[in-house]
């Protein structure tokens, strides 16, 4: 198949650990890669956020990306594309026009727009599926009027749900949600993120630790991720360290805001000497960190999905991470990890202190998650079950021939 995935914001070329560059891009670039394996013709097309950008990169992977002009070319808050995106399916319906794929997949709910916009013009007619990330509904309950999406972002979504052929879900508890916004349960399937259960593995390299039981959280530094929460915690863990790995370069981490006020949370805390923060890190070297860790944590107020858990779990560590959303679905409570109330930093310090005082539950815990990662989450698995989706998509719309 001619396979084209629309990720407006989330390059698959991007550094991972920016403000908004994070599971996104890892999935699109993970997804791109599998299918073109399986033998597909991907392309990525993404918004030009740097003037010196080419039009067009062919990756290693063996898939496209299009860096697509649509508003300056300079990077941009996502919470302020929604503008440009009448520009981006412009372009998009130029590029199709001349070169129809059998299928476009959009990620996030901006990409959606534009893929549906740009699709309507063909004459052709080209499905478009829709994988949301992240639901506004679900941002505005947890935000409220801190909530910089677009006001018209939720009745946006819910056109998508009514205009878009078919919706990858990423989660049981994205269904419930995407249901409320009026999806019939037909046009919906459920294929999970994944992990890359080649890179994530339990033996390997090791990041450097101190003699402290190490606690690790992972991943952009943004207030919903819960780290002050994890900060609070260590009041009852007097013998631990938080790890913080991800954010802006080390050079850069003590002008970031939200640094500064985890800082702030840590001294009042009086756990300031045991909060420590790694700055940026490459992609290669994040399996390392994990393995340094006693426990890895994940611990946001609310949560689309997380990879998070996923690559703890493939390199054999214990997870503690809050029951919301995708969560919910990939940490097996008391199997491969433990479930915690969001926004609670007294019962995350009773639930860690306990866990890293149990050895053998820490190891239980940790080869429970190497094969549950494997058996349900490894990137061959889910591509094929994305590729399933697309081939059932097609099929409903193949017209019937009538015999002569």
């Amino acid at each position: 198949m001619k396979i084209d995935l629309v990720s407006e914001h989330a390059s698959p070329l991007a550094a991972i650990g920016g403000v908004d560059a994070g599971g996104q891009n890892v999935h699109v670039a993970a997804l791109a890669a599998g299918l073109a394996q399986r033998g597909h013709e991907v392309t990525v097309h993404t918004r030009r956020d740097d003037a010196a950008l080419p039009e067009r990169v062919v990756v290693q992977d063996g898939y496209n990306v299009v860096h697509v002009t649509a508003g300056p070319a300079e990077a941009l808050p996502k919470d302020e594309l929604l503008q440009h995106m009448p520009g981006f399916a412009r372009v998009l319906r130029h590029h199709w026009a001349a070169a129809p794929p059998d299928v476009v997949h959009a990620h996030f709910w901006m990409s959606g727009l534009a893929s549906v916009e740009a699709a309507a013009g063909l004459l052709r007619p080209v499905p478009v599926l829709q994988t949301f990330h992240a639901l506004g509904s679900v941002k505005r309950r947890h935000q409220g009027d801190a909530d910089p999406s677009p006001a018209e972002r939720i009745d946006l979504e819910r056109g998508l749900c009514r205009d878009v052929d078919h919706v990858v879900a990423t989660c049981s508890d994205e269904v419930f949600e995407l249901r409320r916004l009026g999806l019939p349960s037909d046009r919906v399937s459920i294929v999970p993120c994944g992990v890359d259960t080649s890179v994530f593995t339990p033996r390997g390299p090791v990041a450097p630790r101190s003699e402290r039981r190490r606690l690790l959280v992972l991943g952009r530094i943004v207030e919903r991720k819960g780290h002050d929460d994890a900060v609070r915690a260590l009041r009852a863990l007097p013998g631990a360290e938080l790890v913080v790995v991800g954010g802006p370069p080390l050079d850069a981490i003590d002008a970031d805001p939200e640094v500064r006020r985890l800082r702030a949370v840590a001294a009042d805390a009086g756990v300031a000497d045991r909060l420590v923060f790694t700055g940026a890190v490459a992609r290669a070297d994040v399996p390392a960190w994990i393995r340094s860790a006693d426990v890895v944590l994940a611990v946001p107020w609310y949560e689309p999905f997380g990879i998070t858990p996923l690559e703890a779990m493939a390199c054999g560590r214990p997870v503690v991470a809050t029951a919301v959303g995708g969560l919910q679905d990939s940490v097996a409570d008391g199997v491969t990890g433990d479930l915690v109330p969001p926004r609670d930093p007294a019962r995350l310090g009773e639930v860690l202190a306990a866990l890293l005082a149990d050895e053998e539950r820490r190891a239980a815990y940790g080869a429970a998650g190497v094969q549950r990662a494997r058996a349900r989450y490894r990137w061959s698995r889910v591509v094929a079950d994305t590729e399933n989706v697309y081939r059932q998509v097609l099929a409903r719309r193949r017209p019937v021939e009538v015999a002569r």
